[in-house]
């Protein structure tokens, strides 16, 4: 089982999503993050009590960034040859199998993953029990 070089403690700044100006007072405003624009937007002009707007304060450690909860960082992998990448930095990305990959390629590129020691996240998908024969 491999595990990962240093186990950081995760701290987000903030987990909620920033919301819409006015999204929770009409239906049609979705409440995707958009910027406020107006003359006389309270939220542009940051009033106290009104929501917060995205800033660069709220961005994540550089050394956290893009970390999975279990301290590895994802790589996408497509074939099995994608895999190699990873030999020498087995103890900090962990191997994501792609959407779009067939069940039998998943098998094979499971197997070489353990035989290079290479955490993959999504083992378990598109795989079935052998099947008695």
């Amino acid at each position: 089982m491999v595990t990962p070089v240093k186990k950081h403690v995760i701290v987000k700044k903030r987990t909620n999503k920033f919301t819409r100006h006015q999204c929770d007072r009409y239906k049609k405003i979705d409440a995707s993050w958009r910027k406020p624009k107006g003359i006389d937007n309270r939220v542009r002009r940051r009033f106290k009590g009104q929501i917060a707007m995205p800033s660069i304060g709220y961005g994540s450690n550089a050394n956290t960034k893009h970390m999975l909860p279990n301290g590895f960082r994802k790589f996408l992998v497509s074939n099995v040859s994608d895999l190699d990448l990873l030999l020498m930095h087995n103890r900090s990305y962990a191997a994501e199998i792609a959407h779009n990959v067939s069940s039998k390629k998943r098998v094979a590129i499971v197997e070489r993953a353990l035989q290079l020691d290479v955490k993959v996240i999504n083992a378990g998908g598109r795989v079935r029990a052998a099947e008695s024969e």
